[in-house]
């Protein structure tokens, strides 16, 4: 796994390990209302609340096998391993995938700890989704907007060896998607269908692929990237809206809009369920190294009113990689596989869909929630 390199918060954090604060028990309720959801039993370590990582276990059944001396926890159940947590790491496994946490995962008294944050936003509805159904778009997803990334004036990453860029695979990808989704029945619109861009500014027109989406009510939005990194790396990232309040996975600290409520936020959990089957698609489809599940306040996402995602498929900046993005062959099995993690994705929502007659499950307690979500200024 890879290690987070802010070592300042990781040692602010040990401070604080000695006398953790305990949150206080829910209060009764009336005995003429519905039992309210059980809380997390939280401790303050430094300047956030954690879960222990035994209560996980507990509330979902799952059995703890320590490993490296209490550092790696491995979360089982039956013969399926479901989590993989380790002390001062960011990324986890779940269900073999690799997922990144807002904080790194905490080892203090015996244990490890996760940020309540991340148990709310992340590894409860990951582990239980149909909690969570309630907070999912009521309705199967028919319109659909691709937006292929950069255009025009700005071409996004190069590789001249190879002698490609980001603009023409992405929008490649993004026709070879179009007809395999039409030929499903989805209605796809794209951001841009020739070599263009929306606006002369960088700004103005990641907003206009926004806002694209927006004027014609989307039901989900898709950026498809290439990457790029200055060391040989190859693989598949895929990023969805980080959650209000949540460190982006790029960052070690709040900045000025972790606090605040962007418009992608509405639909953290739809975003979390299409970024797992997008990434599980990437992974199977492309046979490539998996680089993680991650999340960010992309310009695109955030300001989008639908669930949405961003996949890098590939890195430029590897010769051996860049060479295979250049095949027709390799362009469309990207294709093929997002095509495959957004049917997945329906048909997860389908399943999740209360049943007529049926009660809904419950959403997960308010109390235990983040503070209410302030919009934010979209200028």
């Amino acid at each position: 796994m890879a290690r987070l390199s802010a070592r300042g918060l990781l040692a602010a954090l040990a401070v604080a390990l000695a006398a953790p604060v305990f949150a206080a028990a829910p209060a009764r309720v009336s005995p003429t209302r519905p039992a309210a959801p059980l809380l997390w039993p939280t401790a303050r370590f430094a300047d956030a609340d954690y879960v222990d990582a035994r209560e996980i276990a507990e509330r979902y059944g799952l059995k703890i096998a320590r490993e490296k001396g209490g550092q790696v926890l491995r979360f089982t159940e039956g013969a399926k391993v479901r989590l993989v947590l380790e002390d001062h790491n960011r990324d986890f496994y779940f269900d073999g995938l690799r997922v990144f946490l807002g904080r790194p995962a905490l080892g203090a008294r015996g244990t490890l700890w996760v940020s309540k944050l991340d148990v709310i936003k992340l590894l409860a509805p990951l582990l239980r989704p149909r909690d969570h159904a309630r907070l999912l778009p009521a309705a199967a997803p028919q319109t659909i907007v691709l937006d292929a990334g950069h255009g025009g004036t700005d071409p996004g990453k190069e590789n001249r060896t190879v002698g490609v860029n980001e603009k023409t695979l992405a929008l490649d990808v993004v026709l070879r998607l179009k007809k395999l989704l039409e030929a499903q029945g989805w209605r796809v619109l794209l951001t841009r269908s020739g070599d263009t861009r929306l606006a002369a500014d960088q700004i103005t027109d990641l907003r206009r692929r926004a806002e694209f989406a927006n004027q014609h009510r989307a039901d989900l939005f898709l950026s498809v990237h290439f990457n790029s990194a200055p060391a040989p790396i190859t693989g598949v990232e895929t990023y969805t809206m980080a959650p209000q309040f949540m460190l982006s996975t790029a960052d070690d600290r709040k900045d000025e809009m972790t606090d605040k409520a962007f418009p992608g936020n509405k639909h953290d959990d739809a975003n979390l369920l299409l970024g797992e089957q997008l990434h599980r698609a990437l992974l199977a489809g492309l046979q490539t190294p998996d680089r993680g599940f991650k999340r960010g306040r992309l310009h695109v996402l955030r300001f989008i009113a639908c669930p949405g995602a961003l996949v890098e498929c590939a890195y430029l900046s590897s010769d051996a990689e860049a060479r295979r993005a250049a095949t027709p062959e390799f362009r469309e099995q990207i294709a093929r596989a997002l095509a495959d993690g957004l049917k997945k994705y329906s048909a997860a929502l389908e399943a999740l869909r209360p049943q007529s007659g049926a009660s809904a499950p419950a959403a997960p307690p308010p109390s235990n929630s983040p503070p209410p979500a302030r919009p934010a200024r979209s200028a």
